[in-house]
Formats: structure tokens, sequence, C-alpha cells
């Protein structure tokens, strides 16, 4: 089966994106895993179906690099109103998008006929644990400590706390603050907050430092994906972290927000919704010829 596709990134959040409008793709989670492999694949965090919708503009499906389906992508969004406007499914430069944590509008910063970023009302954050989900007794989770190892067989190995926020913004987040971000090893830690029994559906985990009253940065390890170079909910969630617990931005006014890929600005703004500004970028058009086998799966 061959499918015509755009690979897109914001801010080096990377996607395969295909035109779903007239039939969505069959067996989306494989392919999804077909494409992602940066080795035997195109290369990406995942695969992004635009597709018709009875309540929005569009709608947007998401499927991680291990097949799982997600249900937000701030950056995925950027770049799905890039992929509608650029390839004239719409001539409209503000659309609303439906995705699997409600109805989202995006605003597109046009130039010379292009769109080159977007604005996204990405909704009001979620602090209550059984809302994000989380497996414990609080109602809400900030500044607590999660301990590392704590299920381990070997009991000469020592545990690790790390205090952190958990916020959902349409998906679930765990935002910590550390000294260095940089040398840390993800590939250790992420899967070790990615599984932890708190979090019954996984969690998206950012890893935060300060740099100053107005900038921050991070990264992140994403659920179903690893690694990614940017995570939009996840700058939301740092963002309203951030501002929480008094380390750095302000409600109202936009914070720079630096990750592996590039900068985005965030805003908690004063109706308690999160706004986020950034980037959305093609990076070439092709066809690929997925196996019989990866369909029939």
């Amino acid at each position: 089966m061959k499918i015509e596709f755009t690979k897109m990134h914001g801010a080096g959040n990377d996607y395969v994106y295909v035109d779903c409008t007239k039939e969505m793709l069959p067996n989306p989670g494989a392919i999804s895993e077909y494409v992602s492999h940066r080795r035997f694949g195109i290369g990406s965090d995942g695969l992004i179906c635009v597709c018709k919708s009875d309540v929005a503009d569009f709608k947007m499906r998401m499927f991680n690099a291990d097949r799982s389906e997600g249900k937000m992508c701030g950056n995925g969004v950027r770049c799905v109103a890039k992929f509608v406007h650029d390839k004239g499914l719409t001539d409209k430069t503000t659309i609303t998008l439906e995705t699997l944590s409600g109805v989202k509008e995006i605003e597109m910063v046009v130039e010379n006929g292009e769109v080159v970023g977007a604005k996204v009302d990405m909704g009001k954050p979620v602090f209550r644990a059984t809302e994000i989900p989380m497996n414990c007794d609080h109602y809400i989770f900030v500044d607590q400590a999660i301990v590392l190892n704590d299920n381990h067989d070997d009991v000469t190995k020592e545990k690790v706390f790390y205090n952190g926020t958990a916020i959902s913004m349409g998906n679930p987040h765990f935002v910590t603050f550390v000294d260095d971000v940089d040398s840390l090893n993800l590939e250790e830690l992420g899967p070790q907050f990615e599984h932890h029994k708190l979090f019954p559906e996984g969690v998206n985990t950012e890893f935060v430092q300060v740099l100053d009253k107005n900038t921050v940065k991070f990264r992140v390890w994403e659920r179903g994906s690893g690694e990614t170079w940017a995570c939009g909910t996840g700058a939301s969630a740092v963002t309203v972290a951030c501002i929480m617990l008094n380390k750095a931005g302000k409600k109202g006014e936009p914070l720079n927000v630096h990750c592996k890929g590039g900068l985005l600005k965030v805003t908690h703004e004063l109706n308690d919704h999160v706004t986020l500004e950034g980037n959305a970028v093609a990076v070439f058009d092709g066809v690929i010829d997925i196996p019989e086998s990866i369909i029939n799966e």
C-alpha cells in the first residue's frame, strides 16, 4: 500500500502527516511503528492522520512510535494547521481541530502564503489526581515526592526521590526541577517515570532547569515515544508548574521555554487557559510503500 506523506516538525518534535480526509488509514498504529523507525522507516516520533470532523474544521488522530494512540500534541496541532493550509484543504488562517482531549483553536502565522508558525489554545490545566490519572490518595499532587526503584528486587539498590507536580494538559505530565538538565541519563530515568505505579496510563515527564525568571529549559520523556526534542503539552505543563511554584514566569505573560529542538513561548493566561506559540516546519514530501504484512497484522 503506497501512502503519500509529509514529514513535519514543531521545534524538533517530528511526525509523519497523512491526508486522511477522504479515507482513514488501515491499522494506523502498526503503520506508525513502521514509519517512525529512524533506521528502517521515515524516522519520526509518530504518525498524525488529518481527518474530517463533525464538530470542528478538522480532526487529528496521532499515534506514537510504539503504536499507542495519543490524545494531544501541541507541536503536532501547529503542524496540522500548516498542513491543511499549505495543502489547500482550507483557506482559513484560524481553524478548530478535534482531538481526543477536546477541540482546540489554532491561529496561524502566515508569511508569503505559507504557515511558519501558530498559536494554540491548549485549554485549562487539570490538577485533580484522579483525572490525570494517578493512583494515590492526594487530591492534587503538587511538589510531592515520587520514589524510584521502589519495586526493585535488589533490596540493596538505593531508592531515589524526585519531587514533582502532576498536571494534565489533555494527557498526563509529571514536572520535576533539576540543577542540570543536560547531565541527566533520560534513557535510564525516563522509563522509570513512564511506567511508575502511580500512573496507570503512563506519564510524560519533564525535567526542568530554571535559567532566569523569564526563561527555562527542559528535556522530556514522552510515553510511547521516549525522549523527544519538544513537547507542546509538556511545555504547557512546565509553564504552569513554574508559575505555581514561583520558580519562573508570571500569569498572563509569556515564558520562554527552551527544548532540544528550539524555543516555545507559553502563556498561562489570566482566564486559566494556556496558549502555546511556536514554529511549524515542513521537511519533505514523499511516498512510502507499506508492506501488506503491516497492514494486515
